[in-house]
């Protein structure tokens, strides 16, 4: 008998998207199904678009109290030995949850099985790569554990877990991710991408504001490092993967505001965590920031961006 999966739907002013959401789902190839869709204090036509599911869905309506507390809700409700996630504005391809089984002997030895999502963006596709050469922590901190909707949930293990943090402003699912990994859970990997993540405006919860979006990256990595560190588990591939992402977010920083960032890039390299490497870093950029330093590193790239 196949085990049922949940597949929790929150919803907040997705008019726009929803019901193919909603259509995605339920085409599943996967015949133990159940979808829930959790409104959370919509003023569009999110919830008489779900209505018109009625038969097909379960829907809860909340009072706007966020995108987490959405998914606990559905969480809770839930019938179903595994749970899936997937945001309003996202779609599952029809073989998601089947191939994932397939992939991972039925999920026998797993509590989350994972896999690479496709990522759409102004009518281009692609996939967002994992490289299964890392380890999970390395994963991790290279911000490669997929978005939310590529993820295969046990429920009874997120359950154990506490489900998702209600109170996290953004990066909602990496902090589920570390929290999960420190707790031992059984990550096992399926290669072939069908949850597809469809980035359709900059005004998403982690994109809207990069200096709190750094802020929260920032002390989850510093998290992960002290808790492998303490475990004397920490190695120097975490250390390179994490000296890459502050300084790309050192970047970033500077984009809007070259003090914060000079003083940012400046408490990381003193610890260590600076490495100018990667896509972030060409060579005319690495060759000045050797020679000049970050600040005027920054100015000069400013410049050439203005030319």
């Amino acid at each position: 008998m196949k085990p049922l999966v949940t597949i929790g739907i929150p919803c907040f002013n997705a008019e726009p998207w929803l019901a193919a959401a909603i259509e995605s789902a339920l085409a599943q190839t996967w015949p133990a199904i159940e979808v829930i869709v959790v409104d959370d204090g919509s003023s569009d036509r999110s919830r008489e678009i779900a209505r018109g599911f009625a038969g097909k869905i379960r829907l809860i309506e909340t009072d706007h109290l966020g995108g987490n507390h959405a998914r606990n809700t559905a969480l809770r409700e839930a019938r179903g030995e595994w749970a899936q996630f997937l945001d309003a504005d996202d779609t599952l391809e029809p073989e998601k949850i089947a191939r994932q089984f397939a992939e991972t002997r039925d999920g026998a030895e797993a509590d989350a099985i994972y896999s690479p999502h496709w990522f759409e963006r102004g009518g281009g596709r692609w996939v967002a790569e994992i490289d299964p050469s890392l380890d999970l922590f390395a994963q991790w901190l290279a911000w490669q554990l997929p978005q939310t909707g590529a993820v295969l949930w046990r429920k009874s293990a997120l359950d154990a877990l506490g489900g998702w943090k209600e109170d996290q402003p953004c990066c909602q699912e990496h902090e589920l991710y570390l929290r999960a990994l420190k707790a031992g859970l059984r990550f096992v990997f399926a290669p072939t991408p069908h949850a597809v993540y469809r980035l359709w405006s900059e005004d998403t919860v982690c994109r809207k504001d990069p200096h709190r979006t750094i802020r929260v990256k920032t002390a989850l990595l510093d998290d992960a490092r002290t808790w492998l560190t303490e475990r004397d588990r920490w190695t120097a591939q975490h250390q390179r993967i994490t000296a890459r992402a502050c300084f790309e977010m050192a970047r970033t920083l500077a984009r809007s505001d070259l003090a914060e960032a000079a003083a940012y890039h400046a408490e990381r390299h003193a610890r260590g965590l600076i490495a100018v490497e990667g896509p972030a870093a060409p060579l005319p950029y690495r060759i000045a920031h050797t020679l000049l330093g970050f600040e005027a590193a920054e100015r000069i790239a400013a410049s050439m961006r203005r030319s």
